[in-house]
């Protein structure tokens, strides 16, 4: 088991639906540049109604 909470990871808000999404090793390199929480919301379209 890990000895880490999600309340000491950082977080950010998706720029799509603006929920909170944390820190994941998988991100480690590219922090910066992630936008989304997930591949779901990565692939929405902006459509017009």
């Amino acid at each position: 088991m890990n000895n880490y909470s999600k309340k000491n990871l950082p977080y950010k808000l998706c720029v799509k639906c603006k929920r909170p999404f944390y820190w994941r090793k998988k991100w480690k390199n590219d922090w910066e540049n992630v936008l989304y929480c997930s591949k779901k919301c990565s692939k929405k379209n902006n459509t017009k109604v």
